[in-house]
């Protein structure tokens, strides 16, 4: 598929997804010096009466640190960031983070939790592109018809708000009628399942999980050391934290009293992200993860992370000639 820019100069096609809580400016810096797209939710810059202004402090520092890097680095410049709008109506901050988002010239856009045409409008006025998250079908049509660039299709397996289709359904439907640029998400943690997900139609793998375990991400240690120790097996469904289903680390269930196996069902309509969180106090200890982290065996640089994964994207590209 013919990408847009700049998706289009990537050395890896691969974006590191938008951590909550976990995404920090020191990790999206490593991902984009590293040689893919580093993104942050923009709620993650929490601010508080000391520091009313941290959006803008941190992109001023990846803009700051990424100009410096290219400068240095003519021949391997660093891949482009993105920032993460969730344009849900109760986010009381969408308005100011979107002005600042368009003031720094963000370059690529993700939202999530609805599609808001004024929101692509801005962005596009600021010369960025913007990818629309869904998963299924139709909100991927809605998506589009709102304005969207592109899609990141969130299948079955990935972190956080995941969907329930098979990846290899959700691509189909959306390429049967889609040739614009499509990112997929779901359990993909090595380089062969980056080769996949091109191979059945999408353009770049979009991974999470596998990044939560870096020295770089904003994560408790111990989760990060859990997410070394876990597999598929270890990942609960479920939307009892958020009022929308998502993958959750079964160890954080259970630390925290619950019992995994039988988990209640939440109201959705009590989903509140105003106050920048998702997740009432006593449950932030709750730790999402996809299925695909049995691949991540140790807690490593960003840089290094990405390393592993184009090497095995090579690899696998020369066991498939």
């Amino acid at each position: 598929m013919s990408l847009l820019p700049p998706l289009d100069k990537l050395k890896i096609p691969v974006i590191g997804s938008p951590l909550f809580i976990i995404s920090n400016p020191d990790l999206v810096i490593a991902q984009c010096k590293a040689g893919v797209i580093g993104s942050f939710p923009c709620l993650n810059a929490r601010e508080g009466e000391g520091e009313p202004n941290m959006l803008e402090i941190w992109l001023k520092k990846i803009n700051d640190e990424l100009d410096k890097h290219n400068q240095k680095n003519p021949d391997n410049p660093a891949a482009p960031y993105a920032v993460n709008h969730i344009v849900h109506k109760s986010n009381i901050r969408l308005e100011k983070d979107i002005d600042i988002c368009a003031k720094w010239k963000a370059p690529v856009w993700i939202t999530s939790l609805g599609a808001r045409p004024e929101v692509n409008k801005v962005a596009h006025e600021a010369n960025g592109i913007v990818l629309h998250d869904i998963i299924n079908n139709f909100f991927a049509k809605k998506a589009i018809d709102k304005g969207a660039d592109g899609l990141v299709a969130v299948a079955a397996g990935a972190g956080g708000h995941a969907g329930t289709l098979s990846p290899f359904a959700l691509i189909q439907e959306i390429r049967e009628w889609f040739d614009g640029p499509l990112l997929l998400s779901g359990s993909i943690a090595n380089g062969g399942a980056v080769l996949a997900a091109q191979a059945m139609g999408a353009d770049l793998a979009y991974i999470g999980s596998a990044f939560i375990a870096t020295n770089e991400a904003n994560a408790d240690q111990r989760y990060k050391e859990m997410i070394t120790q876990s597999n598929a097996d270890d990942i609960v469904y479920t939307n009892l934290f958020t009022g929308v289903h998502g993958n959750y680390l079964k160890g954080s269930i259970k630390a925290q009293g619950l019992d995994p196996d039988n988990l209640e069902e939440s109201d959705s309509s009590k989903m509140n992200f105003s106050s920048g969180s998702s997740k009432p106090k006593s449950w932030k200890e709750i730790w999402g993860s996809g299925q695909g982290i049995s691949a991540v065996k140790s807690i490593l640089p960003a840089s290094k992370l990405v390393e592993r994964i184009n090497n095995e994207y090579m690899e696998a590209k020369k066991t498939l000639i």
